[in-house]
């Protein structure tokens, strides 16, 4: 930890820094102050926001009293193994919260900063502890919300002429996915198990997949939800947002292509879904809002959002082959390319009367734009196995490969100070073998590759 000075200006505005060293290149300045669940050596998990290297224990500083008047005192929230409680509270306990840790971690406030054994049991090294899931994830939804993926996708399957379904530019797509195998960054991913068929062949096969990939997403978790049967309208959707993370949705293509008929994905999507650890505010990401693509035709009423819906957010993916140090980046893209905004998803979602609960998991889909360097996935970046990916230790990829690492990285640049979102990062382990899966019973079922 370092003083420093508190403020210093860049093209006529004032920076702000906190008493914790934060380089520039940090994902986790002062302006940021991400949420997460972290569990230091020896103790129970509990509440945290990153600053710096650091996290700060929010359960001591509501017992030391510091979080008074923010409206979080002394309701027992921040020593618990979820956020789900803080997110239930709604935003203006969520902009108080943020207001008061702001102030205390400013360069210029004396209380903690001062305060050598309040210090000492606040803060831990992030290198210290272990980051578990935000929240306990009760309902999670997919959503197929980036123009250019869908229009990747359907051109491979239907053809450019047919590229995307009549309802794609009226609706924004979704379908319910599985909440119990969302996980951690740093989880290791087991290849599934599945049956799939292959052009050539009459019958399907049950066997490991061989087209194992990556969907590079963003997620938001609901704060407080809606009665049911009560729509939340689009300009209030993001009062119902507690704050978003990185995704990666795994996806077992040929499994997919298989199952997915009449209902959609299932067993291609339900074996896995990774996040990064820390939940960054929608305050924090204010700056980089902007417009969204123009939408074409005219959304229906309740999906026409006031004010603009997109943020300016830097994707970036990586893939480590096994046994190496080197990754190589094959994929930069950016979150504003999404057609559809949060709040239009959320809108949909709900316009049913769907209830949300606090700590239900969205997320975004695929996130491509327009180059081919900015696909989201190894379906396209790959254009289904017929265009190889070249890394830097001189292999190819097709499709990801056992014990290949995946790396998702994401951030906002300001101007001397990034919002970052940390990583997400799973490595693939090799399936299991049929014995493992069917134990002492011979399948009696189709099951040779």
């Amino acid at each position: 930890m370092k003083n420093w000075e508190s403020y210093f200006f860049i093209g006529g505005s004032r920076m702000k820094y906190s008493f914790i060293e934060t380089k520039q290149d940090s994902h986790f300045p002062i302006q940021n102050l991400p949420y997460g669940i972290f569990q230091p050596m020896d103790k129970e998990p509990r509440a945290g926001t990153a600053i710096g290297d650091y996290v700060l224990d929010l359960s001591v500083m509501d017992e030391a009293g510091l979080l008074n008047g923010t409206g979080a005192e002394n309701k027992n929230i921040f020593n618990h193994s979820s956020l789900n409680k803080f997110m239930a509270l709604g935003r203006p306990v969520w902009t108080a919260v943020r207001t008061k840790l702001q102030h205390l971690l400013d360069a210029n406030t004396p209380n903690l900063r001062d305060n050598e054994s309040l210090r000492a049991k606040a803060f831990y090294r992030l290198t210290d502890v272990k980051m578990l899931l935000p929240a306990k994830i009760g309902d999670y939804t997919d959503f197929y919300a980036s123009k250019e993926h869908a229009t990747n996708v359907g051109t491979m399957f239907r053809g450019k002429d047919h590229a995307l379904m009549p309802n794609w530019t009226y609706i924004p797509v979704g379908y319910h996915g599985r909440a119990s195998s969302i996980v951690p960054s740093g989880t290791k991913i087991r290849r599934p198990f599945g049956q799939r068929k292959s052009k050539n062949t009459d019958q399907p096969v049950f066997s490991p997949s061989v087209q194992l990939d990556f969907e590079l997403e963003i997620g938001w978790f609901i704060g407080p939800g809606n009665d049911l049967g009560k729509p939340i309208p689009v300009d209030q959707v993001e009062d119902h947002v507690f704050g978003l993370v990185l995704v990666n949705d795994w996806s077992a293509r040929d499994i997919q292509a298989w199952e997915y008929q009449p209902l959609g994905p299932f067993l291609a999507k339900n074996f896995a879904t990774s996040i990064s650890p820390w939940v960054v505010p929608l305050e924090a990401l204010e700056p980089f809002r902007e417009a969204g693509p123009i939408q074409d035709p005219a959304p229906f009423s309740y999906l026409q959002q006031t004010k603009n819906g997109a943020f300016n957010i830097e994707l970036d993916v990586y893939l480590r082959p096994e046994n190496q140090k080197e990754e190589t980046k094959i994929t930069q893209t950016n979150f504003n390319y999404m057609y559809w905004s949060i709040a239009q998803q959320v809108a949909h979602h709900t316009i049913t009367g769907c209830n949300m609960r606090p700590g239900d998991m969205h997320a975004s889909g695929t996130i491509s734009g327009p180059e081919r360097s900015e696909r989201g996935s190894m379906l396209e970046l790959t254009w289904r196995g017929a265009e190889p990916i070249q890394l830097n230790s001189g292999e190819k990829r097709v499709w990801i490969e056992d014990g290949d690492e995946l790396i998702i990285r994401g951030s906002c640049r300001g101007d001397g100070y990034q919002i970052g979102f940390g990583e997400v990062r799973g490595t693939i382990l090799p399936a299991f073998s049929e014995t493992e899966i069917l134990g002492t019973k011979k399948y009696r079922g189709k099951n040779k590759a």
